[in-house]
């Protein structure tokens, strides 16, 4: 008779893992992170439209945004619209 014998070494080696600490640490930094943004991103509710421009949002990008998930970050969202607008108005300017 034949004995087989399992080999566990061949898994992921313990410092390759993360801990149960860093997965839980970098559980609560990431809900924290989220919930300073969402709370940046409620006080644009607050400005006024002439200061929203002056950013490169609208009160319309404000609309969309709210409608993300809790767990996505809303102000990169804007961020990478803002972006945008003061790209495609340079390259207006430029061409």
């Amino acid at each position: 008779m034949t004995t087989l014998t399992h080999d566990v070494t061949h898994s992921m080696p313990a410092t390759a893992r993360p801990s149960i600490a860093t997965v839980v640490v970098n559980a609560i930094v990431n809900f924290l992170r989220a919930w300073k943004n969402r709370r940046a991103f409620y006080r644009l509710g607050e400005m006024s439209d002439a200061e929203l421009a002056d950013i490169g949002l609208t009160r319309a990008d404000l609309n969309v945004a709210i409608d993300l998930p809790f767990g996505s970050d809303p102000t990169a969202h804007l961020g990478s619209m803002a972006e945008t607008r003061r790209v495609e108005a340079l390259a207006r300017l430029t061409a």
